[in-house]
């Protein structure tokens, strides 16, 4: 007879495997074992179904529990052979010489979690074990209605105590052969060969020797009466007892997107960190994504190597992390890079829960990715000096108007000076069509609206925001340039070649800018970018008010004033037009001098007067 503190005493997995009968809520019995995922194709094509099997179940045909375990004994030796030959099915899947920590530490973890919650449920369902492997032949024993009795009790804390000895015995002499067993098992949950030759089978068994270690720790202040949480397990397929389980993280992913509508750039970005995290941790459902899971992401995405070629380029993330284990000295991605990924992620799942309903409203739910962010290094872009700037403008591109090879003409001549004189970042400016050169009031505007439709997107809701036009600019004839383009109508592109509707054009000019810049001798930590680092210290400079360089510079300002918002009726309600225009005509950037780029031309009637055109709607 196989009596209760023996079933506890096996521990680890194979609880799961001998608890196989079950009540339905009729009050029928039926038996039952959860095939696991790695065999659950195996399973379906064995017995002939075209969906994976996650269960196999058979009624038993009676509501006598005595009866259920007699009848259950032959119906589980089936299900065995039918797991048996499933695994069989699996064994032309090649053989592993290696494991990356990450998987070592999933394993590890799941072996501590299940050992956990063996234990929990021994102690609550201790009446209904005893009964199921009680043969009826031994004298009854007074026992409580529910718990266990205190023979029971004594003998479960003698179990645990030469557990704990003999395992913390086998650690101290690094002996995994004590946890083999368990190894095979977990590596067989996992789908995963694994050669026992190998290095990596004994960093997995010295990983999971110290969980059983820690875990029988656990056991034991339980057992004395300190509550011990069990750790949520894993779900190796997905399933779960919630109506929601089905909701995986590439759903989300979808609604997201059909939400959202996002730019092609953060839609790539964002595809990339999805498809990186299912390859690490499979398409889980947004419900059971933990805080491990982002830790163990983050901890993965710091290992892929900066530069990829060759197998890498195709290689999955646990390949990648593989490959970076063996060349520790290769140079890493950076943090901004993996905060990206993550922040894809954050976004994801944040939808999920506040508009993709996959949360389930009486359900605790936790934002598995919140500060989970890597700290950065302060950026190292500077605003250009002057020297820098005397030598951008005074070069080929902007006194000729010609350049080297992959220069764009026009474009290149007015993204730095729009950038340096409006502050507005490159897509903000390469996305301007001709009706964004308006008249408000008197003055010329700059204004960055947002058109999804045309793929013209902005960073925040803040960068919605009129900008006066520079009289520096007026000089150099950016009217004369909005009137050509006008040929083509309200609706043309001022740049078309970088257009949004162009994918891929911006990027590539500004690989040439930097190709441009570095030909000049200017260093690589001024970039494109920089110009808007100009732009601010250039506002500050002239003591113009927070709140309103704030708004100019697209960072929007605070909403608790009376009339705080968003987009170009707000900006010009709030500060009024000739405040704002006052405001950029106060930007100089004393040393520079561009008025060798002033070309001596007839100007015509259009271009000198205003031309008066309503307002973008914000």
């Amino acid at each position: 007879m196989l009596g209760l503190p023996q079933v506890v005493a096996l521990g680890g997995l194979n609880m799961r495997r001998m608890m196989g009968v079950i009540k339905n809520r009729h009050g029928t019995y039926y038996a039952q074992v959860k095939v696991p995922a790695p065999l659950q194709q195996a399973v379906a094509t064995l017995l002939g179904r075209s969906q994976p099997l996650k269960n196999l179940k058979k009624s038993l045909g009676t509501k006598d529990l005595r009866e259920a375990n007699i009848r259950a004994k032959p119906v589980l030796m089936e299900f065995d052979r039918t797991l048996e030959r499933a695994r069989e099915l699996l064994k032309e899947k090649p053989i592993r010489s290696s494991l990356s920590r990450f998987e070592i530490a999933r394993i590890a973890e799941f072996h501590y979690a299940t050992v956990l919650g063996n234990d929990a449920v021994v102690r609550r369902e201790a009446r209904q074990i005893a009964a199921k492997f009680h043969d009826g032949t031994s004298t009854a024993v007074t026992a409580p209605a529910s718990g266990l009795t205190d023979h029971e009790f004594e003998s479960i804390g003698k179990a645990f105590d030469a557990d704990l000895k003999a395992a913390q015995a086998a650690l101290a002499r690094g002996n995994i052969e004590y946890i083999t067993p368990e190894i095979e098992e977990l590596l067989y949950i996992f789908g995963v060969r694994l050669d026992p030759t190998t290095p990596a089978y004994r960093l997995l068994g010295s990983a999971v020797l110290a969980e059983h270690v820690k875990a029988l720790r656990a056991l034991q202040r339980r057992h004395a009466g300190e509550p011990v949480e069990t750790p949520p397990q894993p779900e190796l397929d997905g399933s779960t007892n919630n109506p929601h389980s089905g909701e995986t993280l590439r759903a989300a992913f979808e609604g997201w997107q059909r939400e959202r509508r996002p730019a092609q750039r953060a839609l790539t970005e964002y595809h990339r960190a999805i498809a990186l995290f299912v390859e690490l941790h499979g398409d889980l459902p947004v419900v059971q994504i933990k805080r491990s899971h982002a830790r163990l992401f983050r901890e993965a995405l710091q290992q892929v190597p900066r530069q990829r070629t060759g197998a890498l380029l195709q290689a999955t993330l646990p390949q990648i992390v593989e490959w970076g284990q063996k060349n520790p000295d290769a140079a890493r991605v950076s943090a901004t890079t993996v905060n990206k990924q993550l922040g894809g992620l954050q976004a994801v799942v944040r939808w999920a829960y506040d508009k993709g309903g996959f949360i389930p409203d009486d359900m605790t739910w936790a934002d598995p990715f919140a500060r989970m962010r890597l700290d950065e290094d302060d950026p190292d872009r500077a605003p250009f000096n002057v020297a820098e700037l005397k030598k951008l403008f005074g070069s080929p591109v902007f006194i000729d108007r010609t350049g080297p090879k992959g220069a764009r003409g026009e474009v290149d001549y007015w993204l730095p000076l729009l950038a340096l004189f409006t502050g507005g970042r490159r897509g903000e400016l390469a996305g301007l069509r001709v009706a964004d050169v308006q008249d408000i009031d008197g003055h010329t505007m700059l204004t960055f609206v947002e058109d999804r439709e045309a793929g013209r997107r902005l960073k925040t809701r803040n960068s919605q925001r009129a900008v006066p036009l520079h009289p520096t600019l007026r000089e150099l004839g950016f009217l004369d340039y909005v009137h050509q383009r006008e040929a083509d109508g309200h609706k043309a592109w001022l740049f078309p070649s970088v257009a949004p509707d162009r994918p891929g054009a911006l990027e590539a000019w500004t690989k040439w800018f930097g190709r441009y810049r570095r030909s000049l001798g200017i260093s690589d930590t001024n970039v494109f970018h920089s110009f808007r680092h100009n732009f601010i210290d250039a506002l500050r400079a002239a003591r113009v008010d927070q709140e309103m360089r704030e708004a100019l510079f697209g960072h929007g300002w605070h909403r608790t004033t009376t009339t705080g918002g968003y987009g170009v009726k707000d900006m010009v309600l709030r500060f009024s037009v000739n405040g704002l225009a006052d405001a950029i005509a106060s930007v100089s950037y004393p040393g520079l001098d561009l008025s060798h780029l002033v070309f001596p031309k007839v100007r015509t009637k259009q271009s000198q007067k205003s031309r008066a055109r309503p307002p973008a709607s914000p």
